[in-house]
């Protein structure tokens, strides 16, 4: 009998313990408060082709020509099919022509083309003053992007059917200092002439040096009638930053 008892007062006892411990507000659960720092480097893998000129003795320009959705990697001979390297098939042009490709299922990535560029810049003999952005549809988008991001780099810039996201439009100013020629197609049912219109017209509030040209017959292909003629080259080498 007394054994049962003296089991039954320990059982009490340590239940009685347990309980204490779990419900006693001094030693309740609590919440803290802190943070780290962390770094995440993220690897970023880009192709492009480079149009070396014939004579690299002297410092020469450079053409950064950014291609549409239609030409992302894996086939690097994509970029050739439209812009610079298309009328490099038949004429010279006396600069660097460098074509970068934007990787497949992505959009452009800004900070990943400055970089490049600024790797071409080290490993080639190129003109500081007379750097050149252009580009088609998506493309078109970035050369904006890219340009609103460092206006300090380019001499001029040339987007051809593109836009302007809404985030950039409030900082369309930073290219104003910037020669841009923007060209359209009045029938473009890719990309609306709108965007590029409202561009243009944000553009001269800013007192910029900007230049609208629509082609009244053309569709989104309106990149077909600047890149397949001299004019355009000719007017980019002319350009230098001030």
């Amino acid at each position: 009998m007394n054994s049962i008892l003296k089991t039954t007062r320990f059982t009490f006892h340590f239940a009685l313990v347990i309980c204490l411990l779990f419900f006693n507000p001094a030693i309740a659960q609590s919440d803290i408060t802190g943070s780290v720092k962390t770094e995440i480097v993220i690897k970023k893998e880009m192709g492009y082709a480079l149009h070396i000129p014939a004579n690299v003795k002297e410092k020469k320009p450079l053409i950064i020509f950014l291609h549409g959705s239609g030409e992302k990697a894996p086939d690097i001979e994509k970029v050739k099919i439209h812009g610079p390297f298309k009328y490099l098939k038949t004429h010279q042009i006396d600069a660097y022509v460098l074509a970068p490709q934007c990787p497949e299922n992505e959009d452009w990535d800004t900070e990943s083309l400055y970089k490049l560029i600024l790797k071409i810049q080290k490993d080639n003999n190129i003109d500081p003053n007379r750097i050149y952005l252009t580009g088609l549809s998506l493309g078109g988008w970035e050369t904006y992007s890219l340009g609103i991001a460092h206006p300090e780099m380019f001499a001029a810039l040339v987007p051809i059917s593109g836009f302007v996201d809404l985030l950039n439009i409030d900082y369309i100013c930073k290219i104003k200092d910037i020669p841009t020629k923007i060209y359209h197609g009045l029938l473009d049912d890719a990309v609306d002439i709108s965007s590029d219109i409202q561009v243009y017209k944000a553009l001269k509030k800013c007192n910029a040096n900007v230049e609208l040209n629509i082609c009244n017959e053309c569709g989104h292909d309106t990149w077909s009638k600047v890149y397949d003629y001299p004019e355009i080259y000719d007017w980019m080498l002319k350009q230098t930053k001030k």
